[in-house]
């Protein structure tokens, strides 16, 4: 009969090969890699978990806490003449906005302001009495739905809803200079309005971005590190096989080349939210295509607070770039007051 082979031969004579035993230290480094492997598992499980159940209270922060939803203060309390203005969304929510008027009226322009995604309206009223102060303009200040006084829960295609329906109600307004909107946005507020003023070439006059992020994408990468790999804008080049569960994505970084609107980048470099370089990105992706995009950054300026660490040169910066790309119109000059060189009075 044929020979058993000798692995064979040796298992029936009772012959085991020698087992090779790991050295303490070894054995402690596979224990290790191992807990590495499961732990950075389980980060990414959690972080998917959180991301797909809490994103929209992460992206959206109507109410502070500790604070009330309701308004803190009107612009009565600034002693600002003002509307409450109440519209509806191309969905039917109902939206509050306060249309902040220049008193005494001014041929200025009127600013559509976004604000950013903690808190509500009122939290941006010293900021907007400066600005009427500075720049002699109006100002409409949109509640997004699911903030202050408005109906309904924040989300993207909602917001671009509520934006669209603020600039609709200006453009149908007597009482200003409907060829002369600019859309000022700050942090998310500059995502809304960039989004705005894509859409709406033909109504918005003039853009204004302050600290804005290239993307929600992005941020998440930076809000959780351990999804840096599975998550990001369009520059990423991880996998990004998250980024489908993203239900408010805000991508200005896809957008901005096709803004033809003159744009004004205001970047605080002591940002401590959005990293300045998200600002950088967005400036160079505009102007591949739009040759009217100034980029302006103040040394001390924080997320919050780069209109008051810029100071003069702050308002001096926004006062130029009015000057230059969205003048006072002719028309208007005519029927105003004119001192005897033929310059428009106060």
């Amino acid at each position: 009969s044929r020979s058993p082979s000798y692995p064979e031969a040796g298992a029936f004579l009772g012959w085991r090969p020698p087992v090779r035993r790991r050295s303490p230290a070894a054995a402690a480094m596979v224990s290790f890699l191992k807990a590495v492997v499961y732990g950075a598992g389980g980060l990414v499980v959690v972080g998917m978990v959180a991301l797909v159940t809490f994103q929209e209270r992460l992206v959206y922060v109507p109410v502070l806490p500790g604070l009330a939803r309701a308004y803190p203060i009107t612009p009565a309390r600034l002693r600002l003449d003002y509307e409450d203005v109440f519209l509806r969304a191309a969905d039917g929510v109902r939206l509050h906005a306060w249309f902040v008027k220049h008193s005494p009226p001014k041929p200025g322009p009127t600013v559509l302001f976004f604000q950013e995604n903690a808190g509500n309206i009122a939290h941006r009223l010293e900021f907007v009495r400066i600005m009427m102060q500075r720049l002699q303009c109006n100002v409409f200040m949109l509640s997004y739905r699911g903030y202050g006084e408005s109906d309904g829960h924040p989300s993207q295609h909602g917001i671009i809803m509520d934006a669209q329906a603020a600039l609709d109600h200006l453009t149908r307004r007597k009482d200003i200079d409907t060829s002369r909107i600019v859309v000022f946005g700050r942090s998310l507020g500059g995502a809304v309005g960039a989004m705005l003023a894509r859409n709406n070439s033909d109504k918005v006059s003039a853009l204004i971005l302050e600290n804005t992020f290239t993307s929600i994408l992005d941020m998440a990468a930076i809000m959780f590190p351990f999804l840096k790999w599975f998550i990001g804008g369009s520059g990423s080049k991880s996998p990004k096989v998250l980024n489908y569960l993203v239900r408010s994505p805000w991508s200005t970084i896809d957008i901005i080349d096709k803004i033809e609107q003159p744009i004004l980048f205001l970047s605080g470099l002591q940002d401590e939210l959005v990293p300045p370089s998200h600002m950088q990105m967005l400036y160079a992706k505009a102007i591949e295509n739009n040759r009217d995009c100034r980029f302006v950054d103040f040394p001390n300026g924080t997320h919050m607070d780069t209109w008051f660490n810029g100071g003069e040169r702050y308002w001096r910066t926004i006062q130029l770039f009015l000057d230059h790309y969205i003048p006072e119109i002719k028309e208007c000059i005519l029927n105003c007051e004119v001192d005897d060189k033929g310059n428009p009075s106060d």
